[in-house]
């Protein structure tokens, strides 16, 4: 079964089952407007993709350099630069083979 992170919370929260609140984002002012309604000031953005290991994976369009799929914010500024920076780009991991996949969701 190929399900998103995301929406694996979703179907825990609807059995009752705490979890941390968080939204999907597919732009990045979706990813800022989401953050912006969570306390702060740590946010975490995270690519969903499915594979395993996107905080160790690299972006094919990032220099080496660059964090992977799992990054932390200390600031809306960040949440937006971090998102503009995953969006759009292939990450990958050691699930996804040479190839990765797009980051069409946050």
């Amino acid at each position: 079964m190929n399900v998103h992170e995301y929406q694996a919370k979703e179907l825990l929260k609807e059995h009752g089952i705490a979890i941390p609140a968080g939204h999907a984002a597919l732009t990045v002012e979706e990813a800022v407007e989401g953050a912006k309604k969570l306390p702060g000031p740590l946010y975490v953005v995270k690519a969903q993709i499915h594979a395993g290991g996107r905080g160790k994976g690299k972006f094919k369009e990032l220099p080496e350099d660059a964090k992977g799929g799992v990054r932390l914010a200390f600031s809306l500024d960040e949440v937006e630069s971090h998102a503009k920076e995953m969006l759009g780009n292939t990450l990958v991991t050691i699930q996804t083979g040479a190839e990765g996949k797009q980051v069409n969701r946050l």
